[in-house]
């Protein structure tokens, strides 16, 4: 194989796996975007702690 061709292959592998990376790069900041996103609805759901605790019998 002559030194070109040598290059050229070693570029495109280079190229494969920057946007490879670049591809996970930013599947992982969605994922930990949707999983902040998750965190946010958990807690807005959670009820006030003093809800429920008192039950009105003169009704």
């Amino acid at each position: 194989m002559d030194i070109a061709a040598l290059s050229m292959a070693m570029s495109a592998v280079d190229l494969k796996q920057q946007s490879s990376l670049k591809v996970m790069d930013k599947a992982m900041n969605n994922a930990e975007s949707e999983g902040n996103q998750v965190v946010n609805m958990i807690e807005e759901s959670i009820p006030h702690p003093s809800l429920g605790n008192q039950i009105d019998l003169k009704g």
